[in-house]
């Protein structure tokens, strides 16, 4: 008998523990930020860098390829709202929610908005992007200190990503301004 009661009580423990593990904040937690005019909202779960290697060639160990496309973040892929028409990079923009997809280069990215949403990472990229609706072209800034903390930062005229050793900048303006 008292070793069934010490079964049991072995089995409650480890039940306790797994359900306070899954009560624990997520490894890439989700953010929600807008810009100061609030005519932009960016909604993406937060990749830290955890000393890896983050954009590099193929054929690298790095957790990020160089022309392949990117989610943008960790988990589900980074969802922009623009609450009025803008010029995204130079490109007209409606008004609505779109998926963020980049393609990492080591002097530019592609910034690609897509209205197809609810798409968990860039799996199923090839099989939506006719839905693309504005790629633009960016270049890099080296940062002098890598960020650890994967950010997207929208402003009032751009939305910036930055991470580990690198920085791109998309100009946003509303439309007519």
């Amino acid at each position: 008998m008292k070793n069934l009661i010490a079964a049991f009580t072995l089995f409650l423990t480890m039940v306790s523990l797994v359900q306070a593990q899954d009560k624990k904040a997520p490894a890439s937690p989700k953010l929600t930020v807008e810009s100061p005019d609030k005519n932009i909202q960016v909604v993406y779960s937060q990749p830290s860098k955890k000393g890896r290697v983050i954009f590099g060639p193929e054929g690298s160990a790095s957790l990020e390829k160089y022309g392949k496309v990117w989610r943008t973040g960790a988990n589900n892929a980074t969802e922009v709202t623009f609450k009025s028409d803008v010029m995204f990079g130079g490109k007209m923009v409606k008004a609505g929610t779109y998926t963020l997809y980049t393609i990492p280069g080591e002097k530019e990215w592609s910034v690609i908005l897509n209205s197809t949403l609810g798409q968990w990472g860039a799996f199923d990229y090839d099989k939506i992007k006719g839905t693309d609706v504005a790629m633009v072209k960016v270049p890099v800034s080296m940062n002098k200190t890598p960020i650890e903390k994967m950010t997207i930062t929208p402003a009032n005229n751009s939305i910036a990503i930055a991470w580990d050793n690198m920085t791109v900048s998309v100009p946003v303006m509303k439309h007519g301004s």
